[in-house]
């Protein structure tokens, strides 16, 4: 069944908020946003998320509103987007023009374009919840994958056996995330929804090692060849 919105309870941040030009402008505003905040909130997703989201409950009640009003985690992340891309594109890019592009297609449209898509309720929470999910995965998809790809890329069992468990667990944390978000929304019903992708994710994990796909390097050859 999908997410519904209870009876008598009103979603309020659905409609459209004053606060998002006040967002858009501090972003090109540094010495507005909470950067140890950010980096707290960074940590805590990978470690306790739960955590994370008992202060958006608190961030509700002192500031009525769900969304963050700080983009400092969006800047922060695209900032590491652009960083962790880079080392991939100096270990196996093969042209400056090539690197920028790359370098453009991760941020703009793996993280950008992605989360204002799938922000459909209450969409700058929505994005924030992405953001939030994020995270971790380009922990585990970019810098974890970096380090270990040239076992993941080798030929034979093991590596795609790594490389498939890495993909299942970053893939299944996310929908954990976008679960714990949406999960402390009052007017949302039936949230558990947004685990159901973890189901299909295990289901398919040991099919693709079954038949000796490797998305590492099936995702090295996309980009790099």
């Amino acid at each position: 069944m999908l997410p519904t919105v209870s009876k008598g309870r009103t979603p309020t941040a659905v409609r459209p908020s004053p606060m998002f030009p006040q967002y858009l402008r501090r972003i090109v505003k540094w010495q507005q946003m909470d950067i140890e905040y950010t980096f707290w909130q960074m940590l805590h997703l990978c470690t306790s998320p739960k955590v994370v989201y008992q202060h958006t409950k608190y961030h509700k009640q002192t500031k009525n509103q769900w969304a963050r009003d700080d983009p400092g985690f969006v800047v922060i992340l695209c900032l590491f987007l652009v960083v962790a891309t880079s080392a991939y594109c100096a270990a196996y890019g093969e042209s400056l023009a090539h690197a920028v592009s790359t370098v453009v297609s991760v941020v703009i449209f793996h993280f950008l374009i992605a989360g204002i898509i799938l922000a459909t309720c209450c969409w700058l929470y929505a994005f924030d919840v992405h953001c939030n999910s994020f995270f971790p995965t380009f922990i585990m998809l970019y810098v974890i994958q970096y380090f270990v790809s040239p076992i993941l890329v080798a030929h034979g069992f093991f590596p795609v056996l790594l490389s498939n468990l890495l993909f299942m667990v970053a893939m299944s944390y996310y929908h954990y995330l976008n679960f714990l978000g949406y999960d402390v929304l009052p007017f949302l019903d039936k949230t558990t929804f947004f685990l159901y992708p973890i189901g299909l994710v295990i289901i398919l994990s040991p099919l693709m090692i079954l038949s000796g796909f490797n998305p590492t390097r099936y995702i090295m050859n996309l980009y790099f060849s």
